[in-house]
């Protein structure tokens, strides 16, 4: 039945809105758009509920892990909307499936690294952390890897599984840290006063904490020096400067009480000084005398 203002229309224009294909496609498209809502909607409750408990960490991964499921759902329903045969489509893809699963088993496996690290939290978003050799600030976490953005600005990528199998060091985890400063002086100072010494240095430099207090201790005795270590604790924030500050002013002060650091002496001769030691033989004087 053709209504009035259908009729007033083109005949092709008229039989295009009437069309069953426009509809269902039509129909795909509300479920592709609901299916967006859907996804918003789940994602802030999850931040609501799960937030707390999964640190920012898991919430990154479980917003991306709703965002795939959701929008292949939605993208199954849509093509069933069409009129796809959708039992076809997933037949091959099963077929398909066990094949890619076989030359997948590398991501598969950073995927469940990947919820291994969620449980344990390990580290977080922001934080300072090192593997194998790799230092930098965790700067994106997903489902297969890792992004680590290096003091120089670089970006390195680091998988899931590979942070599971190897030490993580996170460097920021508590908020102070303590600078160790291991030093030598010569053998003919006192070990009491180069101790007092320390002590008023760290209790004066202005990143050091006065709680817990600095770790000030003789560790032995070395080749060519009496060995001290020097462990500060500041503020995770003020660490690059207490590395700065603190052995300018150890050496400072070292130099105002005549306190004296041991290094290597190098010779370097050339030349004649290289020569043979020249020896001269002189007679004995009384057998140069008449008897």
């Amino acid at each position: 039945m053709t209504t009035p203002i259908l009729a007033a229309l083109p005949a092709w224009f008229s039989n295009f809105l009437e069309s069953e294909t426009l509809w269902k496609a039509v129909g795909a498209a509300a479920i592709l758009l609901g299916g967006v809502i859907t996804i918003t909607i789940l994602n802030r409750v999850a931040l609501r509920i799960f937030g707390p408990r999964l640190g920012s960490q898991g919430v990154m991964v479980l917003k991306k892990l709703i965002r795939y499921l959701g929008f292949a759902f939605a993208c199954i329903l849509a093509l069933n909307q069409i009129g796809l045969n959708l039992g076809a489509i997933l037949g091959a893809a099963g077929v398909a499936g066990i094949a890619i699963g076989f030359a997948a088993q590398t991501s598969l496996s950073n995927i469940i690294s990947g919820f291994f690290l969620i449980g344990e939290r390990p580290f977080e978003l922001g934080d300072i952390i090192e593997v194998d050799g790799i230092s930098g600030t965790v700067d994106t976490i997903g489902l297969l890897s890792l992004t680590l953005r290096t003091f120089d600005n670089r970006s390195v990528r680091i998988p899931n599984e590979t942070l599971v199998k190897t030490n993580v060091t996170n460097v920021t985890r508590h908020p102070i840290r303590r600078f160790n400063l291991d030093v030598g002086v010569a053998y003919d100072e006192n070990i009491g006063h180069v101790l007092s010494v320390l002590r008023d240095v760290s209790e004066k430099n202005l990143q050091c904490l006065d709680e817990p207090e600095s770790l000030i201790i003789f560790t032995g005795f070395g080749d060519s020096s009496l060995n001290f270590r020097l462990g500060a604790w500041c503020l995770q924030e003020d660490y690059g400067v207490l590395r700065n500050t603190l052995p300018r002013e150890l050496k400072e002060r070292f130099d105002e009480e005549g306190i004296e650091i041991p290094f290597p002496h190098m010779t370097l001769a050339a030349g004649k000084a290289l020569a043979p030691i020249p020896v001269r033989m002189v007679a004995d004087a009384d057998k140069s005398q008449p008897g």
